[in-house]
């Protein structure tokens, strides 16, 4: 059965039969899937999409997998929350949360590209697969090969938060901490590609599991009832998730399902780590690589893969870069828990960081529909947070000692929120 897919030079347009393959023999630039538009449009409607399952695999007609291909997973499908609270807070009006804190199975957005990638590694008869990771890409692959019941090896910076390599671990993966930051471990893991025959998502792999992140375009487009956005805010680590949601709106428009219109899109990094808003902002059309120095660490990549991608892709939209310090990203942390219950990781605080900051500097009207895209859970990175909230001594189970805990923090001005009277 032909493959209704294939791979493409993003530079020179060469063609190449599906293979695990991510760098253009002709000219060292990367290759990308393309899908064929065409042999889509008969199963690719609306009418068929709601009828699929509760996931990112109601898509599956327009992502790089066999047609008969069964999914072990139900990543995505994560909500598109009304944010009314916070949207009050930073000065918006028509603000939505893309909420993949709660993406399945492992918390975070890479559950999707990691889907596409192991049913790539599973067609090219990988019985071992690995990646290089900041963390939630770590946890992503151990997860999904656990459930494939594939070997692992995952390569992660020795610095990494313990929660990401516990939730690593805990999977059975052999998990192999490197004396280095994400673009040296990236870099081993080139090499082991090349040495061994196995499929590493973001290396040989890499344009099977970028695919995935299409997935989120689709998703915030039908949750919206068929139209796009105004505005996008994205993270960017390695800068494929905003070239693909971009991807996402572009394939929507051509087979009919949304009306045409031009989306702006507006990335986020933070400010120890920002090589791809440092080109956005100088209007340079080549990255230059940085050292990482964030607590942003799931966003720590100092030489991005497709940042030069994800900057085009920013300013042809018409959209805008900024970064954001430490200090803010914790805050933002707190502020889209306090104002809409949802806890995200840090670079869910960039994200939201840099939002208040787009309406603050008029770069985003306030009524215009726009999405912040939350990518990872909070409860990934708590270590951020430390020392954020004191320990409360006890108090005894008595109302009268409750009471009187009660009017000290009122006096003392401590209780959060609007203070409910208890007498």
């Amino acid at each position: 059965m032909a493959l209704a897919y294939e791979l493409r030079c993003r530079e020179c347009g060469k063609t190449y039969p599906n293979t695990p393959l991510s760098i253009c023999d002709e000219c060292f630039s990367p290759l990308e899937v393309f899908c064929d538009l065409e042999a889509a449009r008969g199963s690719f409607t609306r009418e068929k999409i709601a009828q699929g399952p509760d996931s990112m695999w109601r898509y599956q007609a327009l992502l790089p997998v066999p047609e008969d291909y069964v999914p072990a997973t139900p990543s995505g499908w994560t909500p598109l929350l009304k944010a009314p609270r916070l949207a009050k807070r930073i000065g918006a009006s028509n603000l939505y949360i893309k909420n993949d804190a709660v993406c399945v199975p492992t918390l975070s957005f890479k559950d999707r590209v990691v889907a596409t990638a192991l049913a790539n590694a599973q067609v090219f008869g990988f019985d071992t697969v690995g990646c290089s990771s900041t963390g939630n890409l770590a946890n992503a692959v151990a997860a999904g090969a656990a459930r494939l019941g594939l070997k692992t090896y995952i390569l992660v910076p020795a610095d990494l938060e313990p929660a990401k390599i516990l939730n690593t671990q805990v999977y059975g993966a052999n998990l192999v901490r490197i004396d280095g930051n994400y673009d040296h471990v990236n870099r081993l893991c080139s090499q082991i590609a090349e040495r061994y025959n196995w499929g590493f998502v973001n290396v040989n792999l890499r344009p099977y599991y970028a695919e995935g992140s299409k997935t989120v375009g689709y998703e915030i487009a039908e949750q919206l009832g068929w139209r796009l956005p105004d505005n996008i805010v994205c993270p960017m680590a390695g800068g494929s998730l905003i070239t693909k949601i971009r991807k996402a709106f572009k394939e929507l428009v051509a087979l009919g399902l949304v009306e045409d219109k031009e989306v702006r899109f507006f990335g986020a990094q933070a400010t120890g780590c920002s090589p791809i808003s440092t080109a956005v902002k100088n209007g340079a059309d080549h990255i230059e690589p940085q050292r990482p120095a964030t607590i942003a660490r799931s966003l720590a990549i100092g030489n991005p893969a497709d940042g030069v991608y994800a900057a085009r892709a920013i300013r042809q939209s018409g959209g805008w870069a900024e970064d954001v310090s430490d200090v803010e990203i914790v805050s933002a942390i707190q502020e889209l828990a306090e104002t809409e219950g949802i806890f995200t990781e840090t670079a869910g605080g960039v994200t939201t960081a840099v939002t208040a900051r787009l309406y603050a500097h008029g770069r985003i009207k306030p009524d215009e529909l726009t999405v912040s895209v939350i990518t990872g859970n909070g409860l990934k990175t708590t270590d951020a947070l430390t020392g954020a909230y004191e320990v409360e001594q006890a108090v005894r189970p008595r109302l009268s000692d409750f009471e009187a805990y009660i009017d000290q923090k009122t006096a003392s001005g401590e209780l959060a929120g609007e203070v409910a009277s208890v007498r």
